[in-house]
């Protein structure tokens, strides 16, 4: 008994072997003699882990779990269903608060409650999603934001009345491209015709669904105007909400034209979009060379943003307040400066649209300011927890985006820095090469380049699954840009605004350009060296569960059980480098097939040959890897066409044929081995996929056996979400319905040109 009580306290601190368990020569004991050793530490290792004040950070863990589960179901879940199941796993918990079994049966409840909270928060957006296109429908609605992009405007119209001659189900709301300069303002009422189509589905399998957040944000189609827009008078006031929308948009645009006289071209985009969230009229050029270098995160506002902005509202405010000695003295100057900070961070949230983003990054920081007004460490992983738990409660589709995904990935991962790694990197006595260094400023530049490394590995699993690159030289660009940003641009941007009102903003502007011209030229020049884009192909979600599965294990656990976390990471990779890539693409509408060739890479075939696909060839290419542009000859390579159809081979010399007539569908079904048609075809030994399988299932990935084709759709057989219904039978609109042809006053029509460079 002795020994094993032994067993049990020893090597807690973490040390992996225990003191005294390695024999002579270094080696641990051998055989079944070790294993009641190594059960005892496991024993002691999970009871450490789940001690108390251990389980708050994996909460939200379990509660994002949970979220994953219903994005993860084929059918809409019973919302009174899962309500009953989470209330009853809650009130078990509580139960069971003083039991062994609390930790396990918590999580199971915080399981249960995330996945009640996604089907309630789904079913109170519940909305009409557009199935069909619809080629010329009568509009009119209210205008509730407008976003200024690169080459055409865009808005989104509250739906209040809606025409078409088929009697098209009414959506609550649309949004609609425009040519550039003829947005109508927010706030008014306006009456057009437009032409519709359903939101973006992903573009192959296992693509992102932009149609499922059009969804949660209560879009149920997207599309172009038609003719001009006709402001006309309201039935009603539009409400409060209308109101706030188009004083915010009114001040952005404020905002936005003081930059305007001062700054311009890329310089001006990029200091409104730090500044109100607008971040559209980036030339593509200096956006490509952004993300590519790693610099993209400066873009979009997010957790760095906001806590420059309550940073240096904190500081100034607690510097002019300790000018004061009769204040330093007898009041709380910090608490002080902590709510001029909050108050500024929520400013800053509703001037940029408090998109999901903004609004975990703003929860983020205020938790950390309250936390300073109840004088609690503000960066713990309590912190952290309850700011995910906010995110998660308000908007649990935030989890699957991207932004969410990387961004509580890199706050992980630097709090993890902060109290784990800082106390024993710099925990050396004064006479050491650490303190010598620091009294050069090396500790402050070691820092901010081992924070840029830890944010960049932690977000790299996502950049690499949702855009198929990761940035190798991100850590030197973020050190080369980042200090100008946080020290000169983002404080002339707040400088600049706080002086609007008395005319003295110019300076500040002309001070944040300088700051923008040079975080660009650092942005070129690292996008611009050897080996810079590193593309990775797509991969499934499993190695993306995995790595995210490491990264929560290394940040969150104490003992040495966090190296599983580096097991479950390896395997991640492994994982994804040993992705099969798919033989065939084909698109939703059966007009492109991508055929991988005996070079390996695609090859298409394209039933019309114009721009109106570059968005599509380009997220297909950029899963497969393949840094060829949309138009490169060589992606036409071995695709023979005629009149009558296209047909390519396969690697093993089986023939993929695009019949586009129907006297070549008997000749393709006896020489192809698959057939895409958008017509009827007849019985044949070839795999048929026809224009109905397209539209139940959406754009197909193949893969080529010795038994035929294995077959994975965007829409698999089943699956009915109300982001994506399951094909229903009929048409709804056609090429022939009436179109506007009143005289126009403003044609507010964008050219396809325009268009296709959106996307």
């Amino acid at each position: 008994m002795a020994a094993r009580g032994r067993a049990r306290t020893q090597g807690f601190a973490g040390t992996w072997p225990p003191r005294g368990a390695a024999q002579a020569g270094g080696l641990a004991p051998s055989g079944f003699a070790a294993w009641p050793s190594l059960v005892d530490k496991l024993r002691v290792w999970i009871r450490a882990e789940a001690g108390a004040g251990r389980l708050l950070p994996w909460i939200p863990v379990a509660f994002g779990t949970g979220i994953a589960c219903y994005f993860a179901a084929e059918q809409e879940p019973v919302l009174s269903a899962t309500a009953s199941a989470a209330v009853v796993c809650c009130l078990a918990a509580f139960w069971l608060r003083r039991h062994r079994v609390f930790p396990l049966v918590v999580m199971i409840a915080a399981v249960a409650a995330g996945f009640a909270v996604a089907a309630w928060k789904s079913a109170r957006v519940a909305h009409g999603v557009l199935a069909r296109p619809i080629y010329s429908v009568s509009i009119s609605g209210f205008v509730e934001t407008r976003d200024i992009r690169e080459r055409t405007d865009r808005f989104v119209l509250r739906v209040v009345s809606m025409e078409s001659p088929r009697g098209l189900t009414k959506l609550e709301r649309v949004r609609l491209s425009v040519r550039k300069g003829t947005a109508p303002v927010v706030g008014s009422f306006v009456e057009l015709k437009a032409r519709l189509q359903p939101p973006l589905a992903p573009l192959r399998p296992g693509a992102y669904d932009f149609g499922r957040d059009m969804y949660f944000a209560g879009i149920g189609a997207s599309g172009f105007v038609m003719g001009a827009i006709r402001t006309a008078r309201p039935p009603d006031s539009g409400g409060l909400s209308l109101r706030y929308a188009a004083f915010m948009q009114g001040l952005r645009d404020a905002i936005d034209a003081r930059i305007r006289a001062v700054l311009d071209g890329d310089r001006r985009a990029i200091a409104t979009a730090l500044l109100t969230g607008r971040r559209d009229a980036i030339s593509a050029p200096v956006n490509d060379a952004m993300f590519v270098s790693g610099l993209g995160h400066v873009l979009s506002i997010s957790g760095y943003h906001m806590a420059v902005v309550a940073g240096v509202v904190f500081f100034a405010v607690r510097a002019l307040l300790a000018l004061v000695p009769l204040l330093t003295t007898g009041f709380p100057i910090k608490k002080w400066s902590a709510v001029a900070a909050l108050l500024a961070a929520a400013f800053y949230l509703l001037l940029s649209g408090a998109e999901v983003a903004t609004q975990r990054s703003f929860f983020m920081t205020a938790v950390v300011l309250i936390a300073i007004m109840v004088d609690r460490r503000a960066v713990t992983f309590r912190t952290l927890a309850v700011a995910a738990m906010i995110v998660l409660t308000i908007a649990p589709e935030a989890l699957v985006h991207p932004s969410f995904q990387m961004s509580f990935a890199a706050t992980l991962g630097l709090v993890a820095l902060v109290q784990i790694g800082m106390p024993h990197l710099f925990a050396a006595p004064d006479h050491s090469a650490t303190a010598r260094m620091a009294l050069w400023g090396g500790r402050e530049v070691a820092m901010l380049a081992l924070a840029s490394l830890v944010a960049g590995l932690a977000t790299m699993p996502y950049a690499a699954f949702h855009f198929h690159r990761v940035t190798p030289y991100g850590v030197l660009a973020n050190l080369a840009a980042m200090p100008v940003v946080s020290a000169l641009v983002m404080p002339a941007g707040l400088f600049g605004m706080a002086a609007m009102p008395f005319g003295f903003d110019g300076m500040f502007w002309q001070a944040m350009g300088w700051g923008i011209d040079w975080m660009i030229a650092v942005a070129q020049w690292v996008a611009a060296l050897p080996g810079a884009i590193g593309r990775i192909a797509a991969f499934g979600t499993g190695p993306l569960i995995a790595a995210s599965l490491g990264i929560i294990l290394l940040g969150l656990l104490r003992t040495p059980l966090r190296w599983a976390g580096a097991a479950a990471l390896g395997l991640a990779v492994v994982w994804a480098l040993a992705t099969p890539r798919p033989d065939l693409l084909i698109s939703a509408d059966g007009h492109t097939i991508g055929v991988r060739g005996r070079d390996g890479r695609l090859h298409l075939i394209r039933a019309i040959r114009d721009s109106r696909d570059s968005f599509l060839l380009r997220e297909w290419l950029a899963a497969d890897a393949d840094g060829r542009p949309a138009a490169d000859a060589s992606l036409s390579e071995g695709v023979s066409c005629d009149q009558a159809g296209c047909v390519a081979q396969l690697p093993d010399g089986g023939l993929v044929a695009l019949a586009l007539r129907a006297d070549a569908l008997a000749d393709d079904c006896e020489r192809a081995v698959l057939l895409v048609t958008t017509r009827q075809a007849p019985a044949c030994g070839a795999l048929v996929v026809d224009q109905d399988r397209l539209r139940r299932q959406g754009a197909l990935a193949l893969r080529r056996s010795r038994d035929g084709f294995a077959v994975e759709a965007v829409r698999p057989r089943g699956v009915d979400r109300p982001w994506s219904p399951a094909a229903a039978g009929g048409v709804e609109g056609e090429a022939s319905l009436v179109r506007p042809a009143a005289p126009r006053a403003v044609d507010a029509t964008p050219s396809e040109a325009d268009l296709q460079a959106e996307d």
